[in-house]
């Protein structure tokens, strides 16, 4: 912009100069020519006059250049012009300052040539003779046969030093207006290019994104709302960024956040969107793929080879596809052209339907395990009764047989009835829980005691190892449902001889001095406050400054264990690790997977361990203390 500056300023500063250059050079020359017409005026005039007297002087026959130079001579004292008479062929009759037989033909001097042509002539010379500058003035003098010519020469020294002069003056003058003109002008200049200087660096700013740059212009007129329009684009473009961003920032939320993987292809193969929830199922990052080829994921071969195909054809497409990395999932995936002008290309939505293809097959397994169930008892008592009906009746042993078998089977289905409705009722939250602190020594000698004629009868000692004071809020219903359906599976599953423990302790917390102080206070709340009321409230044994925050039941025998591989499946629905004992001893197959439902509406945990013929070990970890009744409701679903 300074640049800007010194060009403008140069420019006015030449402008200025030129036009006082050329007003002195004007009034120079017309100073000059007005002195020399008004010179060449007067010699006109003082030829006429010579001219008249002329007419009036006697000829006496005497020497013509004789006669001419006297006359000449007296002529230039009186105007102090040097005189010369020349005849019409260009002699020189007669001279004021020289000897006119010396004197060479004037015919072709230039003042007598422009006489002869127009009457008056006028010449300035350096004279040869004087060595000085000299304006001729020649008259045409008509005489009746030849013409003749009266020349009056003046020096013009005095003409020249005033116009020199003049010169001096008009330089000086100029020079002096030009620094007067570059400060004024260098001075304007400034002005008027501050502001533009402002509205350059604004706009520079807004070219580099920042549009919260701003004009600073006072300025009237076309430079002031030349300020004022940049400022209002400004503040447009940053109106216009900030609801981009806005909407950018939410649209990255979305797909960052989407459960769903979006992936998008440009026509050239490139991948220029890849989410978070992509990246996961496909076992890359955004870093990785995003501005690469599509077939850089070679990982994925089925997958890249698909979009290839789908580039190609420009449809709409569903397809799904079991990928091995980073895990093994199943990934349903949707293909959707884009039609754009300048990009277009292909979107690849992922969705990972492992959870639903495998609830699709629990749920048949399910359905199927049902029927199988509910086919063998009704099978037998259909069976049986048919035998009753075809005449075995009659024989009364045979009759109380078959009748007895069919009671068990009926007892049987019963059982699978009522287990599949309690389950369906814990699933679906509707089980209202009783909250309220369990005494856990008491609890566990009352449970053991009702499985202790089912120990006896093979043998089985149970023991059992409990804390004194220690209190758990529950419901007691369902947690005496708990420990008894694990309790009873771990007699079953115990041969005659065997031991069965039940351990009871308390879990320390991981939190420190101040999180201790805060749960005995809420245990304190529990025994004193308003929520005491329809739960009960904390007993006086219950240790208020108890370091423990959940309390761990483990139930271990030294049975026939479970072997590893059906582990993780042991608390899914009907299922068995010995199929053949299972329904021997009337179990339905719904026992743990109740057992886990329960434990999980009392906000605890469950796991086991076990060894082939060495036994089983379930562990049971339940909070100390319960939000609410709804809360635990609310946390199953």
């Amino acid at each position: 912009m300074n640049r800007f500056h010194t060009r403008l300023a140069a420019v006015m500063i030449g402008l200025v100069g030129l036009a006082t250059a050329a007003a002195g050079i004007w009034v120079a020359v017309s100073f000059e020519r007005s002195h020399y017409e008004a010179l060449r005026d007067n010699l006109v005039r003082e030829i006429g006059l010579i001219e008249d007297a002329l007419s009036r002087e006697p000829a006496d026959g005497a020497d013509p250049h004789a006669r001419f130079t006297e006359l000449a001579r007296r002529y230039r004292a009186i105007t102090g012009a040097r005189v010369t008479f020349i005849s019409g062929d260009g002699t020189v009759l007669g001279d004021s300052d020289h000897d006119p037989l010396a004197m060479d033909n004037h015919l072709n001097r230039p003042e007598v040539a422009e006489a002869l042509r127009e009457g008056v002539g006028r010449d300035i010379r350096r004279s040869d003779t004087t060595h000085h500058n000299l304006m001729y003035v020649a008259v045409k003098r008509d005489t009746g046969e030849d013409p003749a010519f009266i020349r009056l020469a003046l020096g013009v020294s005095e003409i020249e030093r005033g116009i020199r002069r003049l010169w001096l003056g008009l330089i000086a003058g100029l020079f002096l207006l030009l620094l007067v003109a570059a400060a004024a002008s260098w001075r304007i200049a400034r002005g008027m290019t501050k502001p533009l200087e402002a509205v350059i660096r604004t706009a520079r700013r807004i070219r580099n994104l920042d549009y919260g740059a701003r004009v600073d212009v006072d300025a009237r007129g076309e430079i002031g709302e030349l300020g004022r329009a940049v400022n209002a684009m400004a503040e447009s473009l940053q109106r216009q960024m900030q609801r981009i961003r806005e909407k950018e920032s939410q649209l990255e939320s979305v797909l960052e956040n989407m459960t769903s993987g979006i992936v998008r292809v440009d026509r050239s193969g490139t991948v220029v969107l890849l989410n978070r929830a992509a990246g996961t199922l496909l076992g890359l990052s955004a870093d990785e793929l995003i501005g690469r080829h599509y077939t850089e994921a070679r990982r994925q071969y089925e997958l890249t080879q698909r979009i290839g195909e789908m580039l190609e054809r420009r449809e709409r497409a569903r397809d799904e596809f079991t990928l091995y990395h980073p895990e093994e999932r199943q990934i349903e995936i949707h293909f959707v052209p884009i039609e754009d002008r300048d990009d277009g290309g292909l979107l690849l939505v992922l969705q990972d339907v492992t959870a639903i293809r495998r609830l699709e097959r629990m749920r048949s397994e399910f359905v199927a395990n049902v029927s199988h169930e509910l086919k063998t008892p009704i099978a037998a008592v259909k069976g049986f009764a048919e035998t009753l009906l075809a005449g075995a009746g009659d024989d009364p042993e045979a009759r109380r047989a078959f009748l007895a078998i069919i009671h068990h089977e009926s007892d049987r289905l019963n059982r699978l009835v009522s287990d599949l409705l309690e389950l369906s009722k814990i699933e679906s939250g509707r089980v209202p829980l009783q909250f309220s602190p369990v005494e856990l020594g008491p609890f566990i000698a009352k449970t053991v005691g009702l499985l202790a004629k089912e120990a006896e009868r093979k043998n089985i000692r149970i023991e059992t190892e409990v804390d004194e004071a220690l209190y758990v809020e529950a419901d007691e219903d369902r947690l005496s449902q708990i420990v008894v359906n694990v309790l009873s599976n771990a007699i079953h599953y115990t041969p005659e001889g065997g031991l069965v423990r039940i351990r009871v302790e308390p879990v320390a917390p991981r939190g420190d001095v101040d999180d201790r102080d805060k749960r005995a206070d809420r245990i304190g709340a529990a025994r004193t406050g308003p929520d005491a009321g329809p739960r009960g409230p904390f007993p006086e044994g219950a240790d208020e400054r108890a370091e423990y925050d959940a309390i761990r039941i483990r139930i271990s025998d030294n049975g026939i264990g479970i072997p590893k591989q059906d582990l993780p499946r042991i608390f899914e629905r009907f299922y068995r690790v010995d199929k053949a004992r299972s329904r021997s001893s009337g179990g339905t197959g719904l026992g743990l997977s109740i057992v886990k439902h329960l434990v999980e509406l009392h906000r605890g945990s469950i796991s086991v361990e076990s060894e082939v013929g060495v036994g089983t070990t379930f562990t049971i970890e339940l909070p100390v203390l319960q939000e609410s009744g709804d809360e635990a409701g609310r946390f199953l679903q």
